[in-house]
């Protein structure tokens, strides 16, 4: 049986009810994003009709996943609730703190030694309040709760802004702060503005080298990097039922890169396969009850252009692949066209190292792909010229992929299989040579490229595309390269040309796992003691704030204006900062030291109004505070992506 299969039953048994009085009550057709949002009000009853980006909403999600930095604050903050348990299911996934360096083995044993105290910290708290607790190698979160816990039709947030990834199955699933997932953990509403929809009409049918990778960084280039705040994105049509489950979760992953709220794609029979591939027949044949109301109704779809604030159509059948940056996921060029960019802007051709998996690209069918393409590379006996890595998304895969021989083709070919865990994609990298600052392009099938991002160098030139494209690029080590019209040389001195990637959306002996990594909760945590030693300098129990006095708040002064993009990674950087994740104070040193000064241009230096010097942010916000003075941030166009 599924997890939380009560649950799961409860909400869909309620969906016809709640939906046909929405219905009623707005006379119209509805998209499926307001019929998930709709069915999840907190109060229940839809009494009105709300205003797109006006009205802010009371919701009640169905579940609150954790990874286990974001974690280590949300739990806590939720230490301070007063609660015995977590009034949703909620799970928390070891998967942030895993540094990749030598290989999957020995950088988990490093992993484990290093953050033993956090790892400690968050299986107790989970033992005691009921959550689930996702073992460090179990896997990333967001393709653990795709194989575990998503559904379609329901509602979950996330302390991790790729939790939209959950929207392949169907869901609405929504990145937040901590302090959101501890108000649902608690029992409490949680409130969003209501968006904007957006519909995303996908016709035709991928071929060739084109993958469901190359439909969001098509999306992200119309779109940018700004197009989806405020906004839910639904992709429909023909093309999006012929898309595996998981390739509707790589679109919906990469929602993030374009500011969008989340998005999704309506309940299908890839989705159904998915679920039964996945040991959750339970769960598609309760989806199948109800399927009417887990996808948009067919009036909708029929005009989009009636139901939807704006509608894109894209054609897969004539969709090329895509690579997208460097240093931003929305500057999209199609591979035709990406040597000529490759030249014309002067971007490191020689290509050092490339890059599969993380949460966007680590299902069975993306290895599959990219396995049938490195196979090549040993078939016409071509050099590998790239350094190459491949990450699993969770210890289901890994095993899966492990028995059906494709580790070995990997490794055949030089490539270095990491731990199931966020790794490089995060800057979880300890790579070589990064500390010379050397020009260097490197292309991944993750999500995100900004400066910096992956192995903390500023001139590392980073590159977005599907692991297939990332695999044959690897192979021919030039960034010039397009395997749909180009030859290689290989050791014979021959030309020869890589055939067109391949690959099975689910294993055709089933998957298989030993031990998959979760650890369940005790019925009665009340007699666990969480410790948290004061002397800690990655953990630090928290105060609880003064209450508001009801006065109006004065004498604040400004801290920074944030110019331009501004995203997590500017507002709190990853990588090596992630240790300090769950002491407040510690982490605070971190704070918006990436943001660029609106006032000088410059990262990490602003007007100390005390001093009148030019200081670091953190260093200034404490002297605002020694002197009882509030700090204001003030955000720009495009602010906390």
């Amino acid at each position: 049986m599924a997890f939380d299969f009560k649950m799961i039953q409860q909400t869909y048994r309620a969906f016809p009810d709640r939906i046909n009085a929405v219905r009623k009550l707005l006379q119209h057709p509805l998209t499926l994003t307001q019929k998930i949002l709709t069915g999840h009000l907190f109060d229940e009853a839809a009494n009105q009709q709300y205003q797109r980006v006006i009205d802010y909403v009371d919701f009640k999600p169905d579940r609150v996943a954790m990874q286990d930095a974001t974690a280590q604050m949300a739990l806590l903050q939720f230490m301070q609730a007063g609660k015995s348990k977590a009034a949703v299911p909620s799970t928390v996934h070891c998967d942030h703190l895993i540094q990749a360096k030598s290989g999957a083995l020995e950088d988990l044993k490093t992993a484990l030694s290093t953050n033993q105290e956090v790892y400690d910290f968050l299986g107790s708290v989970s033992n005691k309040y009921g959550i689930g607790f996702w073992k460090p190698g179990a896997g990333i979160i967001h393709q653990v709760i795709l194989e575990n816990y998503a559904f379609p039709g329901g509602m979950m947030i996330g302390t991790d802004s790729h939790t939209v990834n959950a929207g392949g199955l169907g869901m609405v699933a929504i990145g937040v702060g901590g302090a959101d997932a501890v108000d649902v953990m608690a029992g409490m509403p949680w409130e969003l503005k209501f968006p904007k929809l957006v519909g995303v009409k996908l016709i035709g049918k991928l071929n060739g080298w084109a993958s469901a990778k190359d439909v969001i960084l098509k999306v992200a280039g119309i779109l940018t990097v700004k197009g989806g705040t405020g906004k839910i994105v639904e992709y429909f049509g023909e093309g999006a039922e012929s898309i595996s489950c998981t390739g509707k979760g790589t679109i919906c992953n990469m929602g993030a890169e374009i500011g969008a709220t989340t998005s999704l794609f309506g309940y299908d029979k890839k989705m159904r396969d998915y679920l039964v591939g996945t040991d959750r027949a339970d769960v598609a044949e309760e989806a199948d009850k109800v399927a009417e109301y887990l996808t948009g109704d067919p009036e909708v779809y029929a005009t989009p252009e009636q139901y939807f604030d704006e509608v894109i159509e894209i054609d897969l059948s004539t969709l090329e692949p895509y690579i997208n940056g460097p240093f931003s996921p929305d500057k999209a060029w199609p591979i035709s066209e990406f040597a000529k960019a490759v030249k014309e802007n002067d971007y490191p051709q020689k290509l050092e190292v490339g890059l599969i998996g993380s949460c966007t690209n680590s299902s069975y069918e993306d290895i599959t792909r990219a396995a049938s393409v490195a196979v090549q590379a040993k078939e016409k006996h071509l050099k590998v010229k790239s350094e190459y890595t491949v990450t699993p998304g969770s210890e289901l895969v890994r095993y899966t992929i492990e028995r059906d021989g494709l580790i070995k083709t990997f490794e055949e070919i030089g490539g270095v299989v990491l731990a199931n865990a966020c790794g490089p994609c995060i800057g979880q990298w300890a790579r070589h040579n990064a500390d010379k600052q050397e020009r260097n392009s490197i292309i991944t099938s993750f999500n995100r490229n900004f400066a910096k991002r992956n192995d903390g160098n500023p001139n590392t030139f980073s590159f977005v595309a599907s692991p297939e494209i990332v695999t044959a690029l690897a192979i021919a080590g030039d960034m010039t390269f397009n395997p749909i019209t180009d030859t290689l040389t290989n050791e014979n001195g021959e030309q020869v040309k890589l055939d067109e990637p391949h690959g099975l959306e689910l294993p055709a002996k089933g998957f298989a796992v030993e031990d998959n990594g979760y650890q369940a909760p005790s019925e009665d945590g009340s007699g666990i003691e969480v410790v948290v030693s004061p002397e800690s300098e990655r953990l630090q129990l928290l105060i609880p704030f003064a209450p508001w006095n009801g006065e109006d708040l004065t004498g604040l002064k400004l801290l920074i204006k944030a110019k331009g993009k501004c995203t997590t990674d500017h507002i709190s950087m990853a990588g090596p900062w992630l240790r300090y994740r769950g002491h407040l104070d510690n982490i605070s040193n971190n704070m918006l030291i990436g943001a660029v000064n609106a006032a000088n241009d410059q990262t990490n230096s602003v007007l100390n109004q005390l001093s009148g010097d030019y200081q670091p942010v953190p260093d200034t916000a404490r002297a605002y505070k020694a002197a009882g003075i509030g700090p204001i941030v003030v955000g720009d166009e495009n602010y906390g992506e």
